[in-house]
């Protein structure tokens, strides 16, 4: 065995997968694959590092009508374009679910309360708090993460809390 250094080999195992069922970025993997339901092919988004994919739709025949059509540079800036969108849609409404709002008036002022949910495997919970007009908290509480904050029971907390 050799002792010197091969720079090809080093820039070819640094060099992303581009292939016509594989294809990928510093961030995408793009993978052909069986559609499993029927004859045809899909191609499946997974963003590196994790072990799911993000996006799986269906993907062209080619012109034998038996092979997959294969990747190539546009095609896969699109996929990968969708993926991110459907990764932010998704944390979004993950965002929306665990974080509520109400915007309350009472005689000692207006407040916003705000619910945020700590989806934790064990023991889920969420913290209750409210803020003045100013900015500043007036009150924070421990709830149970199923508690439904809506505009009256969020004034009858604060209610309770400055009392």
């Amino acid at each position: 065995m050799s002792d010197t250094f091969d720079e090809t080999t080093a820039v070819d195992e640094a060099a992303p997968i581009q292939e016509a069922r594989h294809w990928e970025d510093e961030t995408w993997i793009a993978q052909v694959i069986k559609n499993e339901d029927d004859d045809g092919w899909a191609v499946s988004m997974t963003l590196r590092g994790e072990a799911e994919p993000a996006l799986i739709g269906p993907w062209t025949m080619g012109r034998d009508k038996k092979n997959p059509k294969p990747l190539d540079a546009p095609a896969f800036h699109t996929l990968a374009k969708t993926a991110h969108e459907v990764r932010r849609r998704h944390e979004q409404q993950l965002q929306a679910r665990l974080h509520k709002q109400v915007s309350i008036a009472t005689e000692a002022g207006d407040f916003v309360v705000t619910l945020d949910i700590v989806p934790d495997d064990d023991e889920p919970y969420a913290t209750l708090a409210a803020r003045d007009a100013d900015g500043q908290e007036v009150a924070r509480k421990r709830v149970d993460a199923g508690f439904r904050l809506t505009a009256d029971s969020a004034a009858a907390w604060l209610a309770r809390e400055l009392a």
